[in-house]
């Protein structure tokens, strides 16, 4: 079995593939002042509950956009697993060409992300990560990635509006039933998520617009992916295991398996 690392800003997604199956997923905050052991505690639990031996993972495919964290991961699938692990950086088999001026500027898990919406979906298709920032990433009919933009996730947004001002009190994000609230946090709600999906909605439009392509399919993946994909009319796919598997096909083009 093959295991697959999506290491972000806010969470450490997991996935555990036989052949091309999903077999088992996880997810853990991530937290720079882990230690390896730690780390390898938590993972063996998650793998002890669901009866799995960590002895029968034959390779292990990562994504971290958090540099801080890459050496304690590294030392504990050493530890805990006895394997070297691989990380999806500049040099590794895609099987994309990427159009971006430096390559190399270009996050792993926005990689990860193209690899699978062509494999799963083809093109032209808009990719959008709803994680800390949500990102954008384009792909033409012939799967080469374009580029992309990058916003303010929706929890980075609100918690800004709440930092930046002096008597706006916390709130939860959800979707309002109105867009004119009738208190303060109503207000807020309203403001942030139907602001939020007018500014996906206008991004896919100008997209579409400059690709020439008025039907490029729009897939939605992150943590606040389905929240949006429900109002949002214009995403098309909502696939929350998307960079697990770029990870894994990644994987399957680099080592076999």
């Amino acid at each position: 079995m093959i295991l697959t690392m999506d290491i972000g800003n806010t969470n450490i997604k997991i996935g555990l593939f036989d052949g091309d199956q999903l077999v088992q997923y996880w997810r853990l905050a991530t937290k720079s002042t882990y230690t390896s052991d730690e780390l390898g505690v938590l993972v063996s639990s998650l793998f002890q509950n669901k009866g799995v031996n960590l002895r029968q993972v034959d390779g292990i495919m990562l994504s971290s956009v958090v540099p801080t964290i890459n050496f304690t991961v590294e030392h504990m699938c050493r530890d805990y697993f006895g394997l070297d692990p691989n990380f999806v950086v500049p040099g590794v088999k895609t099987g994309i060409d990427i159009k971006y001026e430096n390559p190399k500027e270009l996050g792993s898990d926005r990689i990860c992300n193209a690899v699978a919406a062509y494999h799963d979906y083809g093109g032209p298709c808009i990719f959008i990560d709803f994680g800390t920032a949500t990102t954008f990433g384009v792909l033409d009919r012939g799967g080469a990635f374009l580029g992309g933009c990058i916003c303010p996730g929706l929890r980075l947004a609100s918690d800004a509006l709440v930092s930046g001002t002096a008597k706006l009190p916390h709130f939860e994000l959800i979707q309002p039933e109105r867009v004119i609230g009738k208190n303060t946090v109503a207000n807020m709600q309203s403001g942030i998520f139907f602001g939020y999906v007018g500014q996906i909605n206008y991004l896919i439009r100008r997209i579409r617009q400059e690709m020439g392509e008025e039907n490029a399919q729009v897939v939605a993946t992150g943590g606040f992916a389905r929240l949006i994909a429900d109002e949002s009319k214009m995403i098309t796919c909502f696939d929350g295991l998307l960079t697990l598997k770029g990870l894994r096909l990644i994987y399957q083009r680099n080592f076999g398996g």
